[in-house]
């Protein structure tokens, strides 16, 4: 078999197992989420508050854990405009619906301790247990902070789909945001070379396939690409949410995503904002700035 014949039989592969977990996954998301009582919904606020926000995160991202708002949901006044993905400026602005006066401390992002976003290649697949559970913790994640997923197709273009989705309102161009976060993974390679622990041209050959699943390399590529802040919230344990910043270079735009388990992203939104009107119109979000 020749080398060229090897490639597009690993990349098919590839897809194969891509298609077989999304499957096998979206199955899960299909199952009704169970309806907890009273108690155990505070039970499980609780147990999401007791996460550590000083401790850092053994993955290395700058992370976070916004599951601890308490009162401070209500409490965001501030307003500014900002790029949501399409090069459009949205207005930001959110009124407290309580007298809960607000204080910059109460703001859970400025009580995090700023932890180094490093891009690593992919871990391990998990297990259906161990992606049951993930399932579970990112659903409740996302109805805890009102969004909602806007679900992309499971086939290995998953994370370039959720992407191109946020900067184009449509999934459907995720062939050509692929080829421009690897176009500049290779221009700008000597940023990004030491993060991939296998040959770095044939790590490029691989991200251009069609079908390659992408990783937190790509993804702040994209970042530095596209000059945004990358919100991305997770399914793991001990991280909520990780944000990805651009090097060097102030943000014009927020890109939300959801990761569940190692496996799959899709593009995310406000839950109040309409669904003919995600990408483009107002959110209230004041503290991306």
């Amino acid at each position: 078999m020749s080398d060229h014949e090897e490639e597009c039989s690993t990349v098919e592969n590839d897809e194969i197992i891509a298609h077989t977990l999304q499957e096998e996954f979206s199955q899960l998301a299909m199952r009704e989420v169970p309806v907890y009582s009273h108690a155990e919904e505070e039970y499980s606020r609780a147990s999401i508050d007791q996460q550590n926000w000083q401790t850092a995160s053994p993955r290395m991202y700058w992370s976070g854990n916004i599951c601890n708002h308490g009162e401070a949901d209500n409490a965001w006044v501030s307003g500014s405009s900002i790029n949501y993905g399409d090069g459009e400026e949205y207005c930001y602005s959110q009124q407290p619906v309580d007298s809960y006066e607000y204080s910059e401390m109460d703001d859970p992002l400025n009580q995090m301790v700023p932890i180094p976003h490093v891009p690593r290649i992919n871990g391990e697949i998990p297990s259906m247990d161990e992606a049951t559970s993930d399932y579970e913790r990112l659903h409740q994640r996302l109805q805890l902070y009102d969004f909602v997923e806007h679900k992309v197709e499971g086939d290995g273009n998953c994370q370039f789909r959720a992407l191109s989705d946020q900067l184009h309102k449509t999934s459907e161009r995720h062939e050509s945001v692929r080829q421009e976060i690897v176009g500049q993974l290779r221009i700008l390679r000597e940023l990004y070379e030491g993060y991939v622990p296998m040959d770095y041209d044939e790590y490029l050959c691989k991200m251009s396939n069609n079908g390659e699943w992408g990783d937190h390399v790509t993804l702040q590529a994209a970042a530095d690409l596209y000059a945004a802040k990358i919100f991305v919230i997770t399914s793991f344990k001990d991280t909520c949410y990780i944000e990805i910043l651009p090097n060097g270079q102030k943000p014009k735009r927020v890109l939300f995503l959801s990761f569940w388990a190692e496996v799959h992203y899709n593009s995310i939104y406000p839950q109040d904002m309409p669904a003919s009107h995600r990408g483009k119109k107002k959110s209230w979000w004041s503290y991306w700035n």
